[in-house]
């Protein structure tokens, strides 16, 4: 029988809807324009493709109308280790090896969800990656239960540390936007959009751990563009 990932993933569109959104998050409107076939396909394939559990979808925390897609990454990369498998043992597929780059995560507050993607990529790579984070309209201080959380579960404590504004952008080679505000203050300028709701007490684990899930996915594409 062959592999549900194959099944699903083999239709052209349905590729090129996954590798888009191996990119970036992304609404059904910008998908429309990024692949030139009309919003009513569009929306039938990614119906298949989140029944599939390879896409999810999220309401933007900037225009609630508005409803962001991402790839679930973990389940991809399970599918693919699957299909791989299927076929032979030794294909699966290979672990892929860090680079270096300079990478800005941007979010609103720079609070929570931003200095968590800094802290969490910073210590997946051992230093290697130059990192920062900050906010289009910094808060006074971290969130106190990102920090905790992420004290607890990762042993990283970013508590000292302060919220920082959105300056100096052209310096990084990946600009990473965090939540759905900021990617509209930097629509005009080349991103990766990660649409992630600001946590609270309630969700702050399940957020980091999402965020921990696409820093995890983000360390074998990054490149070194500038010398």
């Amino acid at each position: 029988m062959v592999p549900a990932f194959l099944r699903l993933a083999a239709h052209p569109l349905r590729w090129r809807l996954l590798t888009e959104l191996a990119a970036s998050d992304y609404r059904v409107r910008e998908l429309t324009d990024l692949v030139g076939e009309p919003q009513n396909l569009i929306s039938y394939h990614l119906r298949l493709l989140r029944d599939g559990g390879l896409v999810a979808a999220r309401r933007s925390s900037f225009d609630g109308r508005d409803t962001y897609y991402h790839l679930d990454l973990d389940r991809c990369a399970g599918a693919l280790a699957e299909t791989g498998a299927a076929l032979h043992p030794a294909l699966r597929p290979p672990t892929p090896t860090p680079v270096t780059g300079r990478v800005l995560f941007a979010c609103t507050g720079n609070s929570a969800r931003s200095p968590v993607a800094e802290a969490l990529l910073r210590h997946h790579t051992g230093g290697q990656v130059e990192v920062t984070s900050a906010g289009s309209n910094p808060k006074p201080q971290i969130d106190p239960h990102a920090a905790k959380a992420l004290r607890e579960h990762y042993g990283i404590d970013i508590a000292d540390r302060r919220p920082r504004p959105l300056e100096d952008i052209d310096r990084f080679d990946h600009v990473i936007t965090l939540c759905d505000k900021v990617r509209e203050v930097l629509r005009d300028r080349p991103v990766i959009h990660w649409s992630i709701p600001e946590p609270d007490q309630a969700t702050v684990d399940r957020v980091i751990a999402e965020i921990d899930t696409r820093v995890r996915y983000l360390i074998p594409v990054l490149t070194e563009v500038r010398p």
